[in-house]
């Protein structure tokens, strides 16, 4: 299916767009067995489909598929370099269905197609080739022991893997979790975000046609309590891997210790920092990320750089040239245009929840240079918004809005920058923009972040883990750390003495 040029061609596309709304399990779309629940398009406000709304029962089927297919190890069994096999076709799939993709998370979360087509279908599928050729690159060891014996290390799947995945990214971030746990042999149980679960049920479609065996990849529809919940408590899941808010992965660790002790791995919120010294060598290239940093893809992202740290030096010139190109730089329109850069908000909910903060920064003494405003049309969307004269101790400062909101805060060189970066229960993401070598690596070893980037924001590839600390989580994704953690390792050692 060739990728549309033109709005025109996304509409009609969309029109005759055919998707499966119930479950994957087994190998088979499974039709809803009790109730379904409603989609959204955010940028019309009005239904797009009905999906199955699935229960502890159905994530039991789910679980009793993987273990089964785990138990006679179709999947796990199967030579390395076969399994790479298979993670290949599957990704050269995801970009000949390129278009369908698109469609699918677009109309569900409201990601304009440019960034669909430009990001994250080609990064899905980059992230599937580079699990396939760490398939057969996971290594024990052989340790040395007395004559008499010999003794190895070797690493194994961990067995029945559930991933609880976020709307933001549908299908780029089911990519980073479902990608090295099953180039590692497991099974997987996914639960999708309910308000953007069609692009998984046609990722396991597709996996199942790349000649993976039933019951490997598992899919069941519903809303966190009712399958998200039982998912993480069930006794046959060894691992849970969660994408989401910090309030709700406090209730992964609770529903591990509450079962099985499974693993827990869980990317949080955040509230990133991009700090700006005054010796930084071009203000344009800066401003241009400190924008985009904050405004791309409607600023629903965990990492996203939304308290800018500006040194009071080239605070003015710096707030002048943001308001100046800022509010231009994002503008809302219809996603299914290639030329949109700004789509709508998920839903209703955060719609209100980020209009609620706006309102709170004003309310709390902060100055709105732009935006924050809602536009005149249909759907769910927010203009950008710049407040200056924050103070770090405002809810604007401290609370992930997960909304195209930023939030300027003047600090006294980098000491002042590192305190103020710092003050936070988060540790996603940070940046520190210097022309100083000694300041940059002082700014990476002093902020409290899982990445942090010089001179750019938000780079990276498969080989780099994304992770968080404090409370943005543990563990990660990406790179080999991240397939080696949907392993367990056993010890073997072998008497050869009489």
């Amino acid at each position: 299916m060739p990728v549309p040029q033109s709005r025109a061609e996304w509409h009609l596309l969309a029109a005759e767009l055919r998707y499966s709304t119930g479950h994957f399990i087994h190998g088979e779309h499974v039709a809803a067995r009790t109730g379904r629940f409603t989609v959204v398009n955010p940028a019309t406000a009005e239904p797009l489909c009905e999906v199955a709304a699935g229960d502890a029962t159905d994530i039991d089927a789910a679980v009793a598929s993987g273990q089964r297919a785990f138990r006679e190890g179709t999947w796990r069994r199967m030579a390395p370099r076969d399994r790479l096999d298979v993670l290949n076709r599957l990704a050269a799939l995801i970009e000949q269905h390129a278009a369908r993709f698109t469609l699918l998370d677009s109309l569900c979360m409201g990601k304009p197609v440019r960034d669909m087509v430009a990001v994250d279908v080609p990064q899905s599928a980059l992230t599937f080739r580079y699990f396939a050729e760490l398939s057969d690159k996971v290594e024990g060891t052989v340790t040395a022991t007395a004559v008499d014996a010999f003794h190895y290390t070797l690493r194994e799947p961990l067995g029945v893997v559930g991933i609880i995945a976020p709307w933001n990214y549908p299908l780029m971030q089911i990519a980073w979790k479902i990608a090295p746990a099953l180039a590692a042999g497991n099974s997987v149980v996914l639960k999708p975000a309910e308000q953007a679960p069609l692009s998984a049920l046609l990722l396991a479609e597709l996996f199942v046609e790349a000649g993976a065996p039933p019951g490997v990849l598992n899919v069941i529809n519903g809303y966190g309590a009712d399958a998200g919940a039982p998912l993480a408590l069930h006794n046959d899941v060894a691992k849970i891997s969660f994408t989401g808010s910090t309030v709700t992965g406090k209730k992964m660790l609770v529903y591990a210790g509450q079962s099985n002790m499974k693993r827990v791995s869980l990317e949080c919120g955040g509230k990133s920092p991009q700090i700006f010294l005054a010796d930084l060598e071009d203000m344009d290239r800066a401003v241009t990320y400190a924008i985009n940093g904050v405004f791309g893809v409607m600023g629903e992202v965990c990492s996203a750089g939304s308290r800018l740290l500006v040194d009071k030096r080239i605070v003015k010139e710096f707030t002048a040239r943001f308001i100046e190109r800022g509010q231009k730089a994002y503008v809302a329109g219809d996603p299914l245009d290639p030329e949109t850069n700004m789509g709508p908000l998920v839903t209703k909910k955060q719609h209100e929840r980020v209009l609620g903060y706006i309102a709170k920064g004003r309310e709390e003494g902060a100055r709105l240079e732009f935006g924050g405003d809602v536009p005149d049309r249909p759907g769910f969307y927010v203009n950008p918004a710049l407040f200056t004269k924050v103070d770090n101790r405002m809810t604007i400062a401290q609370e992930e809005i997960f909304g195209p909101v930023a939030a300027l805060i003047e600090v006294d060189g980098l000491q002042d920058a590192l305190r103020i970066a710092n003050d936070t229960i988060y540790g996603l993401a940070g940046s520190v923009w210097t022309s100083n070598l000694r300041s940059a690596h002082e700014a990476v070893r002093g902020l409290e972040a899982g990445t942090t980037y010089v001179n750019c924001f938000d780079h990276g590839d498969p080989t780099s883990p994304f992770l968080g600390h404090k409370q943005s989580g543990q563990g990660g994704d990406k790179c080999l750390e991240g397939l080696l953690s949907y392993t367990q390792v056993k010890s073997a050692w072998i008497h050869l003495g009489s």
